[in-house]
């Protein structure tokens, strides 16, 4: 965490109560518990990181823009930290500490990663800070919309109407 190689890279957002029952009918305080939650787990298990995904979302950014899918494993350590807003919102931060990217060179000259680092603004030199702060927002994305559809019962509720129940694991 302390002396790592590839890009530091801190993604950020707050969203409003209104915000969080409008897009995910979830309470701010459902998403602090579950994080809590989460927390104590990942700490138990050794983990990398004390999220629920960013794996997930690293990979997918990595290959639709030609990086190599190896450094998922060493990309995906991260800190995620979650707190109520003085307003009764949630501000939620993730921290990857070794986020390895490249915006030219290897698999980022093939056609259709090439296309997709060019819509994102980033393909070439000198774009690789830009790469890392969007594949960081892509992370935190995911890791607020799994905690919320996990505090919801919607994760549950679309695992069993598509025929993956939790206790087919």
């Amino acid at each position: 965490m302390l002396r790592t190689r590839g890009k530091r890279v801190t993604a950020e957002a707050t969203a409003t109560r209104e915000e969080l029952r409008r897009s995910f009918d979830v309470e701010p305080e459902q998403l602090m518990h579950r994080y809590g939650v989460a927390n104590v787990g990942a700490f138990m298990a050794g983990a990398n990181n004390n999220g629920l995904q960013s794996a997930n979302g690293i990979t997918a950014m990595f290959i639709a823009t030609g990086q190599d899918v190896a450094n998922v494993a060493e990309s995906s350590a991260g800190i995620l930290y979650c707190e109520l807003t003085p307003d009764g919102g949630l501000y939620g931060s993730l921290t990857i500490p070794s986020l390895i990217v490249a915006t030219h060179g290897g698999g980022t000259g093939l056609a259709t990663q090439r296309e997709c680092l060019e819509v994102l603004g980033c393909y070439g030199k000198r774009k690789v800070n830009k790469l890392a702060e969007i594949v960081a927002g892509v992370a935190l994305a995911g890791e607020i919309s799994l905690g919320a559809a996990i505090a919801s019962s919607d994760w549950v509720a679309a695992h069993e109407k598509y025929g993956r129940p939790p206790s087919n694991y």
